[in-house]
Parts: C-alpha cells; sequence; structure tokens
C-alpha cells in the first residue's frame, strides 16, 4: 500500500523500463492460413478502441503498448480477494466511459498475471498507473476520492497531448493542484474561500476534509499506530488515527467499522468527539460513495 503519511505524488515519467515487456522478436503478421496471433481490443462502432479491455501477459504488446502511441492507457491493478479494488474499480470505469475514447482503461489481475505484476512493481492493490507513447506515468496506490482519480486522469491525458476540457470550477481546480504538490495552507484556503462563497459545494467540502486528514497524519508512524490501536480499543484518539491511516490506504470500510464500534464503547463528548471525527471521514469521500451509506446506517444505529 501507499505511505499513508505523505499526500499523493506528482505523476512522473519513464521510472521503469517498458522495453523488457515487449517480445524479443515481434512476429510479422500471418496470413490468412497463418496462426492467430494477440490481437488489439476489437474497436467500438465508431472506430474508437472500447472503453475498458482485459489486459494478460500474452496481450501487453498490442493492448497497451502499442495503443498507447495513439492512446493513453491507464492500467488498474485488481485481483478477486480485494476490498479497496471494488471501491476504485467502479470509479475509473466510469471515467473510462466519461471519456468517450480519449483513453482506455486496461484491467489487470494480479493473480493471473505475476510476471504482469512484477514488471511494473506492483507491491500493492489497488494500484493505478498508465502508459502513454509507451512510456510509464506513475499513479496511485490505494483508493482515491473520485475528484483525484479525475485529476490523475486529466494529468495523463495532459501527458498525451490530449486537450483536457476546462473545469467547471477553475477555484477547485487551483485548490486541488495546491493539495496534489502539498501545499495544504493554500489548499486549505482555497476551499474555505469556496465554501464561504457556495456552502454546498460538495467537491470543496471533500477537498477541504481531506487536508486536515493528511495534516492529521502527518509525521506519523502508520504501523505503531495500527500497533497501538489494536493493542488497546478503549483508547479512542488511537482508534480515530488508526482510522484516518485506514482511508488513507485504501480501506474506508474498515475505518468507518473501527469508528462506529468506537461510538458503540463510548459516551458523552468522547463519544461526540468520535462521531464527528467518521463525519469528517465520510466527508472526504463524499455523500455519493456506498460504503458512506451502509456507514451511516450503522452508525444511527450504534447512536440510536
Amino acid at each position: 500500500m501507499s505511505d499513508p503519511r505523505t499526500t499523493p505524488s506528482i505523476f512522473t515519467r519513464g521510472a521503469v523500463d517498458l522495453g523488457a515487456l515487449r517480445p524479443a522478436n515481434k512476429p510479422a503478421p500471418a496470413g490468412p492460413a497463418g496462426p492467430a496471433t494477440s490481437a488489439a481490443p476489437a474497436p467500438s462502432p465508431g472506430g474508437a478502441p472500447p472503453a475498458v479491455i482485459e489486459v494478460t501477459e500474452e496481450n501487453f504488446q498490442t493492448t497497451v503498448l502499442e495503443l498507447s502511441m495513439t492512446t493513453p492507457v491507464i492500467l488498474d491493478f485488481w485481483a478477486e480477494w480485494c476490498e479497496p479494488c471494488k471501491q476504485l474499480s467502479p470509479v475509473l470505469e466510469k471515467l473510462a466511459a466519461e471519456g468517450a475514447g480519449s483513453w482506455v482503461l486496461g484491467k489487470v489481475d494480479v493473480d493471473t498475471n505475476p510476471r504482469l505484476a512484477q514488471a511494473l512493481r506492483v507491491q500493492g492493490i489497488p494500484m493505478v498507473i498508465a502508459v502513454v507513447g509507451g512510456q510509464l506515468v506513475e499513479g496511485f496506490t490505494g483508493v482515491l476520492p473520485e475528484a483525484q482519480v479525475r485529476q490523475y486522469v486529466d494529468a495523463v491525458l495532459k501527458a498525451g497531448g490530449v486537450e483536457v476540457a476546462a473545469p467547471e470550477d477553475p477555484r477547485l481546480d487551483a485548490a486541488d493542484d495546491a493539495m496534489m504538490t502539498g501545499d495544504l495552507d493554500a489548499a486549505e484556503a482555497a476551499y474555505k474561500k469556496i465554501l464561504a462563497e457556495s456552502p454546498q459545494d460538495h467537491a470543496a467540502e471533500s477537498g477541504l476534509a481531506q487536508v486536515e486528514l493528511y495534516r492529521r497524519i502527518t509525521g506519523v508512524d502508520a504501523e505503531k499506530a495500527l500497533a497501538k490501536a489494536a493493542a488497546d480499543p478503549d483508547d479512542l484518539e488511537a482508534q480515530q488515527l488508526a482510522a484516518d491511516i485506514e482511508v488513507l490506504s485504501g480501506q474506508a470500510p474498515e475505518a468507518y467499522d473501527r469508528l462506529v464500534s468506537a461510538v458503540k464503547r463510548s459516551s458523552g463528548e468522547e463519544r461526540d468527539a468520535v462521531r464527528k471525527h467518521l463525519l469528517s471521514l465520510f466527508n472526504v469521500a463524499g455523500p455519493d460513495d456506498p460504503a458512506v451509506a451502509s456507514a451511516r446506517r450503522a452508525l444511527a444505529r450504534a447512536l440510536f
């Protein structure tokens, strides 16, 4: 998993030699009677590649490397047993459909493609990286809110020379950029300004909650913090910090369950503090996240 003590990294290119994944001798195209070869993804009726493709070790050359010369390919490394993957993948698939052929989402099952995962240095899932013009564009590990995933997609498209539509709210774009570069003070000020002018702006509310979350875990040793929470379930501050770490590690449902349990075990001002902390984590994900909806119901049962 990614280090929860840091903000998402700036996306850089060329960190992995993708040439090692190319076949040593690319076979010549077969004639009508020749053997079948790995084909590129079948185009959609409009002539563009499909929005989502299955990527394997056998078809990586055509479905990713060759396709990336004309269309950016974003790779989603996942596995059937990975619960955080089930949160991130639908977001990526939604954005790929919205992209209308401007980029392609490549799904890579790490269990059936271990060599590919190893070659691309996959150390935790879900993991997202991209290939543009045959070169790697680094991404992120873990689950991010949709707004940040959308930012990553925009960065990939810009790297590929694809024109990205202007944001609906340039103020929000500037605030997001500040957070992504680690300037939390500037991001906080920008989000607060938006909320002062538009109190119901859920994107700005989510952004501000993310800034506060990053501040709370700055300098924290994640492993020690999680161990402390496990050793003392009644230490409410430890439980809240552990929940912060879990959210940034792509384990939001686990974080919500942790704090709902803490609400059940507490009372008075302490209970209210845990409740408010949990609500702040809901704001990070946004109101449309299905895990948030489920956790809100669990919180209501715990309170009443």
